[in-house]
């Protein structure tokens, strides 16, 4: 795991004794969306879809429905991302 952690900046908020809401963190295994996509280096597109689908049904006052929605969306940009970045990469080749 990468350590970012940089003495410049000031912390307004302990993040070490807190660092992510509940939701974020599975009830089995206790792994963190922040650590899954940090261990697959998902780009951030991706990152805020897994994080979505993981917090789906778990955050107060949101439906699991709002979430699944919010992760499609967000994978449509992804999805924009790459088709803009393959016709730049193949002359326009890529359909």
């Amino acid at each position: 795991m990468k350590n970012i952690h940089n003495k410049n900046i000031k912390m307004t908020k302990d993040y070490k004794k807190n660092p992510q809401p509940h939701y974020y963190t599975g009830k089995l295994y206790g792994y963190s969306a922040k650590d899954i996509v940090d261990d697959f280096d998902l780009s951030a597109w991706k990152a805020q879809a897994v994080q979505y689908i993981l917090r789906a049904g778990n955050k107060e006052g949101n439906s699991p429905e709002q979430d699944i929605q919010k992760a499609i969306n967000v994978l449509y940009f992804e999805l924009e991302k790459i088709h803009e970045e393959s016709k730049t990469l193949t002359g326009g080749l890529a359909q």
